[in-house]
């Protein structure tokens, strides 16, 4: 893995000092890619690689990669995992002898043969900028799911791009006014969606997507070359799913494992990682395999007992990492330096403390991330089911008296509450199908937000926003629409930023073999009912894998990794957010009513309501906004690269 930025010319020639430019983009991501650094340049492109060395740890490998004549850069990001078969399928090494053993060589050398379209025969994660110097063009893409990052702007004749947004704040005078559309539904999702950044002149590349940039004519636009294809395959059975379901896991896991660099695996103690680790297991790899998990310090989210029955089943060499408050208060700048743009994701900073606990060890980390898109199997997607009966089969006065009392409830701020359901479901279920997928994930509805919020709101707003992409979506079952607006916001701007960011702040490359292009491309096209049945989910994975993952393990519910931060406002995260939500302090941002904030405060404080998930959102962008625009330090704050040698 790796940090890749550049500066391609739109027309006039490069000067030096956009190599120099170039070279200070590169600089900043180090902490991407400890191992390397090297910055090449031309008149018409100038490309730069931190480089994390993980598949060939020779220098020989090292990056951006230059074909044998010279014609062809290659700035690289990622892990093509199906390198070794496309070598293979393609004869790329009996036709002319590889110089390396790395995946990048034979990303390059398949263009070299197939031009661009190579990109259709690539599995894994990458983003990369290649530059064909024989066409004056580059190509700057993002893998089909969008794990890998990419960020650019126009600017000044140039076109730049980086692996972290911080790799454009090198580059002065491009437009960073705030897109407030972006922050306005950063407080209902609790992150940015699609190619939208906190800077109106910054974008972010979508997954399967990617620029053409004409160096000689200073042209360039964007375009699709994947769509995920959620069109169920009704001619499977379920033993027959269920079994090429086991077969391509099992191929993914392998091939995610097959590093130069120590690996090791991220154990949740839920279906998804323990589905991966049982794997490992039958393949022979996880006797001694590395496993790391996250103690939380809250009985109600803590998944540690599962954790270690995993463990001990297979065998591994496991590592808990505490989280508790004390712990996340020691990262938290920390995190949002490295994150570049304001998250309420309650995981992002326990993946902080997973992933530098986790670069004492090795160098890569299997991911379940995946999982719950290609499977249907988030409880946002039972709840669709089961609104669908409570509208049928409940007369609307008793849906109204449920919502009535559910709204009676004490507050509590446990884990998945049955208050909180109670009130989130009979709620929720009241809206059209994609409305209610956006409130019960929300943090704060629209009307809250038009409270909160100094700008009014943009059109379509956070429910219009996924109502747009459901209704032009061509699928006839609910189901495989919600799985696609997650697969193209959920997962790609929530969840692989958490899975970037921290990670390879450590210098760890996270990998995801649920998201495989062979197992992604065939789950999401098992038909809906096999997935979810009645109101029980994950059926298609029982059937693949009870063999082979404990039946404790298997039959649990989804928790997903989240702090207690509603909890721990009231004791270890009180003097930050009273520090941060500070009248100073909120009202410098310019874009919140400090009235409104104080009121969501004194409220949950009160424990009249439980504010805690729109409070997380607040504090972050009061920490983002410091840190990246008031006071513009966030530098101070970068980890130190690991700098370990190849």
């Amino acid at each position: 893995m790796c940090g890749i930025a550049g500066v391609l010319s739109l027309g006039r020639p490069l000067s030096p000092s956009d190599k120099v430019m170039a070279g200070g983009m590169t600089e900043v991501l180090r902490h991407r890619g400890p191992d390397s650094i090297r910055v090449l340049g031309d008149e018409k492109a100038a490309v730069g690689c931190a480089r994390l060395r993980i598949t060939d740890l020779s220098p020989a490998a090292d990056l951006p990669m230059v074909s044998e004549d010279g014609s062809l850069w290659l700035a690289y990001n990622g892990a093509v995992t199906n390198f070794r078969e496309l070598d293979r399928r393609f004869s790329l090494s009996a036709e002319r002898p590889l110089r390396t053993a790395s995946d990048a060589e034979v990303v390059l050398r398949l263009y070299e043969r197939m031009g661009i379209g190579a990109l259709e025969e690539l599995s894994g994660q990458f983003a990369f900028c290649l530059v064909d110097r024989r066409l004056r063009k580059a190509f700057i893409v993002r893998d089909p799911y969008g794990i890998r990052p990419v960020f650019w702007t126009e600017y000044g004749g140039r076109l730049y791009f980086a692996s972290e947004i911080k790799g454009l704040l090198q580059v002065p005078g491009w437009d960073r006014t705030l897109d407030t559309a972006a922050l306005w539904h950063y407080f209902s999702l609790a992150y940015i969606p699609g190619d939208a950044t906190p800077y109106l002149g910054a974008r972010e590349l979508s997954g399967g997507m990617l620029i053409e940039a004409d160096l000689d004519k200073g042209r360039f636009s964007e375009r699709r070359y994947y769509s995920p294809d959620f069109t169920p395959d009704h001619g499977l059975t379920e033993r027959g799913a269920a079994e090429e379901v086991r077969r391509l896991m099992k191929g993914a896991v392998e091939r995610s494992l097959d590093t130069d660099a120590p690996a090791g695996l991220t154990l949740s103690g839920g279906v998804d990682t323990s589905v991966m680790l049982a794997l490992a297991k039958e393949s022979g790899k996880a006797a001694g395999l590395h496993t790391f998990s996250i103690r939380m310090a809250e009985p109600s989210f803590d998944e540690t007992p599962y954790q270690r029955l995993m463990a001990e089943y297979a065998g591994t060499a496991h590592h808990e990492v505490k989280v508790g408050p004390e712990e996340v208060l020691g990262c938290l700048l920390s995190t949002a330096a490295h994150l570049d743009e304001p998250t309420g994701d309650g995981a992002a900073a326990p993946s902080f403390l997973l992933a530098r606990e986790a670069s004492r060890h090795v160098k890569v980390l299997l991911s379940g991330e995946g999982g719950d898109e290609i499977f249907s199997a988030y409880e946002t997607h039972r709840a669709c089911r089961a609104r669908a009966a409570w509208r049928r089969w409940v007369p609307a006065p008793a849906r109204a008296a449920a919502r009535f009392l559910a709204g009676r409830l004490p507050v509590s701020n446990s884990k998945l509450s049955f208050d909180f359901l109670a009130k989130r479901f009979t709620q929720g279920a009241e809206l059209g199908v994609p409305e209610a997928h956006c409130f019960w994930r929300h943090s704060a509805g629209e009307d809250e937000k038009r409270r909160l919020l100094r700008v009014p709101p943009p059109s379509p707003d956070t429910p219009g926003l996924f109502r747009e992409i459901y209704d032009s979506l061509p699928y006839e079952d609910d189901l495989s629409r919600l799985a696609a607006i997650d697969l193209r916001h959920y997962f790609i701007d929530d969840l692989m930023v958490k899975n970037d960011r921290p990670f390879m702040a450590a210098s760890v490359e996270t990998r995801f073999p649920y998201m495989e292009r062979d197992i992604a491309s065939f789950a999401l096209r098992i038909p809906p009912s096999f997935k979810v049945r009645g109101l029980a989910g994950r059926r298609i994975q029982k059937l693949a894998f009870r063999d082979i993952v404990p039946a404790r393990v298997l039959n649990r519910s989804n928790m997903g990794l989240e702090m207690p931060h509603s909890l721990w406002f009231f004791g270890g995260f009180r003097a930050l957010a009273e520090k941060y939500l500070s009248r100073d302090m909120v009202e410098g941002t310019g874009l919140l009513r400090y009235e409104e904030v104080r009121r969501l405060w004194e409220e949950h404080m009160g424990r009249r309501r439980d504010n805690g998930r729109t409070l997380w959102c607040i504090l972050n962008f009061v920490i983002w906004f410091d840190l990246f625009v008031r006071e513009g330090d966030y530098r101070k704050h970068l980890s130190a690269p690991a700098g370990r040698g190849g």
